[in-house]
């Protein structure tokens, strides 16, 4: 690889050591219980592949495709923000459609940044905060992020101690894979800040319908001026369980849509019509009394919360309950800390036949956690729990 420039950039895949491990087991027909993608398992809603079904039969759907969205779908985007955040857009101008938020993150920093540009993420963080940067050649200065921190006094200390002056923030509530969730004001003061030093934001909202215990999350579109100064990508891989789908959007700042429209006009010719036809029936469910079957998703991962964080508590294992996301972030026992998050994800898939992702994947302040994905159901989970028991209990009995 030495040949390949940006690949000397990118270190080592951390979830590989997990991941590979885990693959050996069930190759030996060893019994996993997978915490570990963020992968979810249930059925997209039954209308929304109906739609697809349906377009997919019409060939006038067999052709090329806009990269930026069809009409329809970047209309019914502006027309859910409307609804939902009393938020305008203009569909043709403040709107895009992407292949998921990845995607369109990742084409958004090769638009944006060039070699010797500093890009703000948060550490822990999802790594294409961190690594859509890092592809497109510029330098990321990472802010750390958790309970016991004070953002704002971060963020202010690392454009101080930054030289050049960063160019952009990326940001991701409620986030993976902290859980954390924010206030409206939070991203007002975002707006302020990013207008004082002059910094584009990009926020990232895939978790925006995961949401527990009456907490509903802003978008980052609510406050007032955040057109001014950056977009925000929505996902409909976790609402309405349309992962491998690949369809998504990015709402807000004319010059960054127009950034990733040219270069994705130059990348791809867009989604499967088809499936650009269902989503735009997703987005427009709630105008025709189509059940809500959004909240039938989220309430299934609060479901499968309850069942994590109460059996963990039944062996001594206290874990914060989420209010956001569909994942659990775990502090390791104070007994196993030393070991790190790779080690202490090896021991429970070796002697729990449980695997969760290692926090050092998140980024180097994330190596005393490790993640849980909620997409096992709740015999599954009791199985987690007592393998979790019983690879602890042999740990500590070693020591």
């Amino acid at each position: 690889m030495d040949q390949f420039p940006r690949m000397r950039r990118l270190p080592p895949y951390v979830f590989s050591v997990v991941t590979d491990l885990k693959m050996q087991m069930r190759r030996n027909n060893i019994d996993v219980v997978d915490f570990g993608m963020g992968n979810p398992d249930l059925a997209t809603p039954q209308f929304i592949v109906d739609k697809v079904v349906e377009a997919a039969a019409k060939p006038v759907n067999h052709r090329y495709s806009a990269s930026r969205g069809i009409p329809n779908l970047r209309k019914a985007v502006c027309d859910w923000y409307n609804r939902r955040y009393a938020v305008y857009l203009d569909p043709e101008t403040e709107a895009i459609a992407t292949m998921g938020a990845k995607e369109g993150l990742a084409h958004l920093a090769l638009a944006m940044l060039s070699p010797g540009d500093v890009v703000l993420t948060p550490d822990p963080t999802y790594p294409i905060h961190t690594y859509a940067p890092i592809i497109a050649g510029a330098d990321v200065r990472r802010i750390p992020i958790g309970r016991e921190r004070n953002f704002f006094e971060d963020l202010t200390l690392a454009v101080r101690q930054t030289w050049p002056q960063p160019k952009l923030l990326i940001i991701s509530y409620p986030h993976n894979p902290t859980t954390e969730v924010t206030s409206l004001d939070f991203f007002r003061k975002i707006v302020d800040f990013a207008k004082e030093h002059k910094i584009l934001v990009v926020h990232d909202l895939a978790y925006a319908d995961l949401v527990f215990d009456g907490y509903q999350a802003p978008s980052f579109m609510q406050a007032e001026g955040a057109k001014d100064v950056g977009v925000e990508f929505f996902s409909m891989s976790k609402s309405y369980s349309m992962a491998g789908w690949r369809v998504g959007f990015c709402v807000g700042n004319r010059e960054m849509i127009h950034a990733l429209q040219r270069i994705k006009s130059y990348l791809d010719y867009g989604i499967f019509q088809p499936i650009q036809i269902a989503a735009t029936v997703a987005l427009n469910a709630p105008l025709h009394g189509i059940d809500d079957e959004v909240a039938q998703i989220c309430d299934t991962y609060r479901q499968r919360r309850d069942w994590l964080i109460e059996g963990l508590a039944r062996i001594g294992w206290e874990v914060p309950a989420p209010r956001g996301t569909m994942f659990v972030w775990a502090r390791i026992p104070e007994e196993f800390c030393s070991m790190g998050s790779v080690e202490f994800s090896k021991l429970l898939l070796k002697e729990g036949h449980v695997a969760v992702s290692p926090g050092l994947g998140f980024g180097s302040l994330g190596d005393d956690h490790v993640r849980f994905a909620l997409i096992e159901n709740q015999h599954r989970t009791n199985q987690a729990v007592r393998g979790i028991k019983k690879a602890l209990s042999k740990a500590g009995s070693d020591v």
